[in-house]
């Protein structure tokens, strides 16, 4: 959104916005898409496609006559005709550093990953996915408290002034495309549900950058394994390492080193980490504090995965 805004705050000619279709939920209520809301109120032309691809969208796009077409998270692959549709090319905004993160998650993987920095870059596409020479790129910090979600946001912002300045540079004539380095590729594949759980033979600091990745989907979690009750879903969203803790040099990865008071304690595969926030399936995000109010732990419970 920060990106669209900013361009037809700009001024440049929006001949159309070309968005997903609709959604619609199990009940048949539709969703219309929030930057096809934001468009037709600003009086832009909107395209909704089943696929970008097909011969009647090719047609529509044709009619455009569009100078430039920009893409942003559009999620369908485009097709070498739609590709040169566009008389001064088709640009991609995309979410990494390039060629660093290519693929369909630059801003989870860039923290999973422990990256310090991250950005955005605009680069021409081709046809291989995230490959083209790039013409713009900025960078920004990954925080140490940054989240997929917070990330994301900061991202939106300095993409918005991204693109302005690749448009720029375009109209101009002065865009001077830079291949990008094939030795430095590394891929972002699709995040799964799965990908979630939290793997306790990883280092805190790993673990730490696991559990921002996955926030706000598919959120990390754990299976906490008691011994006289049933096992249950902990959803894990914060971390810290603490001051060394005694007598855990026997524990497994998962086990508990310490419960009480305000604090629990977990060994992992290199020292121990401090869960601070956690959450129950279906309940409301909690303090450790809180969560120990009403759950007994012992030194004999453990995290791990499901039995």
């Amino acid at each position: 959104m920060p990106g669209f805004k900013a361009l037809i705050a700009s001024g440049h000619n929006i001949c159309a916005l070309v968005t997903q279709p609709d959604r619609v939920n199990p009940r048949k209520v539709v969703h219309p898409h929030p930057l096809k809301e934001y468009a037709i109120e600003q009086g832009i032309a909107v395209l909704q496609p089943d696929s970008i691809n097909d011969p009647e969208s090719v047609k529509k796009l044709q009619a455009l006559r569009p100078d430039v077409v920009m893409v942003a998270a559009y999620g369908q692959i485009l097709s070498a005709e739609v590709i040169n549709i566009a008389t001064k090319g088709t640009y991609n905004l995309h979410g990494s550093l390039l060629p660093r993160h290519r693929g369909a998650s630059p801003i989870q993987c860039a923290i999973w990953k422990g990256d310090k920095k991250t950005g955005v870059t605009v680069f021409r596409i081709e046809p291989k996915i995230d490959a083209g020479p790039m013409i713009v790129k900025q960078e920004t910090d990954i925080l140490p408290d940054d989240t997929s979600g917070t990330l994301h946001d900061r991202l939106a912002i300095v993409g918005a002034d991204a693109v302005l300045e690749a448009l720029r540079l375009i109209e101009s004539g002065k865009d001077t495309p830079l291949p990008q380095d094939a030795s430095l590729v590394t891929k972002s594949p699709k995040i799964t549900k799965k990908q979630g759980e939290i793997d306790w033979n990883q280092t805190p600091s790993q673990i730490d950058c696991h559990l921002r990745a996955m926030q706000p989907w598919p959120k990390p979690y754990s299976f906490l394994h008691h011994k006289v009750r049933e096992t249950e879903r902990i959803i894990i969203l914060k971390v810290t390492q603490p001051a060394e803790s005694a007598g855990h040099e026997n524990k497994k990865p998962g086990q508990i080193i310490e419960a009480g008071g305000d604090s629990l304690v977990v060994q992992t595969a290199a020292g121990p980490i401090r869960i601070e926030l956690m959450q129950k399936a279906g309940k409301k995000v909690v303090t450790v504090q809180e969560y120990l109010r009403g759950n007994v732990l012992t030194t004999e419970d453990y995290f791990g995965p499901e039995l």
